[in-house]
């Protein structure tokens, strides 16, 4: 169910653009102000020009960044800082990374994948299924730049089943572990790798592997909805029906990752509260009936919040005005009964009804709500005074996401925060015409 489609990757060339570390990006999406103009400053090649250019004085339909990243890409192909490899590939990566509030030298995870491109699939085909929501203004951006320079910069990355690790032994088996084509190490201390695979056996074998696998979108669902948008303009453009022979504009760039891979992190998306709240003693009263409250010493909070969310919906909240932390555990009669919703299931929309929705029962006040995939974050910015109160989650399961994405439902916003994200600019997909 998934068309593997190996591909001339475009990469750099390190002996004009120099150091590797300094011309990638991460994810559009998780980059701020401050990041998308240190990255502009850093080097004249840098992926963000292309992917998240600036705006200027003067844009308007016939020139802005989007028209400029088309222009900047063309001239660093023609230029020799981008070169088209000269077969079809996948791309092995791994990324050697510390789990985010793990000690030094704790939580050592080594997440596997390859890069390649893959078929199109409308959503509901059985092909890939997404599972969070998107919002139309993100997809307009991706639009004008997916259609100015008719490329993928940054891959969607997406999870299939390998349970017993054969997609990834056989990348393993067939390259050389210790003589990567780019090795170093990100802004954040990840080490980066990225290999190359262009043996057709190895590719047959590969893509026939992925062939019955359903693949599943960890990430990246509107720069997926895009291309799937862009791929039904370029057929009615060219006259074209909606299926049927194979074209550049019909696949899209993938990160492929197992879903049973170890080196895989889930993280939680905190909510954090910047409105007033009730006092205490309102707050029991309206969680009292939903949840059980429990006071927990600071030092324990974080182990016995993941300790206790083993075996049923638990949660953290912390206040402004309270020393200790509370543990909101769901009580048994307001725990998901049998039938219900894969969606209704979560942690993520217990807390949505049973607990934000009763501390905050107007909608603006659930507008300024802000988000931290960091614990210590969530807490601190309580106890600096910068928010009132802060809800925290325990990490949504992978087998989770499979489940609400299979029943054709969707997460609520701000579910699910896959880590680590694969970098910006190692491997683009500049499609031929």
């Amino acid at each position: 169910m998934a068309n593997l489609i190996p591909f001339r990757g475009v990469l750099y060339d390190p002996a004009p653009v120099g150091d590797i570390a300094k011309v990638v990006a991460p994810p559009y999406d998780i980059i701020d102000a401050a990041g998308q103009a240190a990255l502009h400053e850093r080097h004249p090649n840098n992926v963000i020009r292309i992917e998240l250019g600036l705006d200027e004085p003067g844009d308007g339909p016939g020139r802005n960044r989007y028209t400029r990243a088309a222009g900047l890409l063309r001239d660093w192909l023609a230029e020799g800082a981008l070169t088209r490899d000269p077969a079809p590939a996948i791309y092995p990566y791994q990324i050697d990374y510390q789990t985010p509030g793990a000690g030094h030298g704790e939580g050592r995870r080594v997440l596997k994948g390859f890069l390649s491109t893959v078929e199109l699939a409308e959503f509901g085909t059985g092909h890939i299924y997404p599972h969070e929501n998107t919002r139309s203004a993100a997809k307009a951006d991706r639009m004008e730049l997916l259609s100015a320079c008719r490329a993928n910069v940054s891959p969607i990355f997406s999870l299939f089943s390998d349970p017993d690790g054969g997609v990834l032994a056989l990348i393993d088996k067939s390259i050389d572990a210790d003589r990567p084509r780019f090795d170093f190490q990100d802004d954040t201390g990840c080490r980066q790798r990225l290999w190359t695979i262009n043996d057709p056996s190895v590719l047959k074998t590969l893509t026939d592997a992925l062939t019955p696998k359903p693949l599943f979108i960890a990430d990246g669902h509107h720069r997926y909805e895009t291309a799937l948008a862009y791929r039904r303009h370029r057929r009615q453009e060219a006259g074209l029906p909606a299926a049927g022979g194979r074209h550049p504009f019909d696949s899209v760039l993938m990160l492929f990752s197992s879903l049973e891979d170890p080196g895989l992190t889930v993280l939680p998306t905190h909510r954090v509260l910047t409105t007033p709240v009730q006092p205490l003693a309102d707050i029991e009263r309206l969680l009292g009936e939903t949840c059980d409250i429990e006071k927990i010493p600071r030092q324990q909070f974080l182990r016995t919040l993941r300790t206790r969310g083993q075996a049923a919906p638990v949660f953290g909240l912390a206040l402004r005005s309270e020393a200790a932390l509370l543990l909101l555990s769901v009580k048994p009669s307001h725990r998901p009964q049998a039938g219900a919703s894969e969606r209704d299931k979560l942690d993520v929309s217990l807390l949505q009804t049973l607990v934000i929705n009763r501390l905050c029962p107007n909608e603006s006040d659930q507008h300024a709500v802000i988000y931290t995939k960091d614990d210590q974050e969530a807490l601190d910015l309580v106890a600096q005074g910068k928010a009132t109160a802060s809800l925290l989650l325990n990490p949504t399961k992978v087998a989770e996401v499979r489940a609400v994405a299979q029943a054709g439902e969707r997460m609520p916003h701000k579910s699910t925060y896959f880590f680590p994200k694969p970098l910006t600019g190692l491997v683009i997909n500049v499609m031929q015409e």
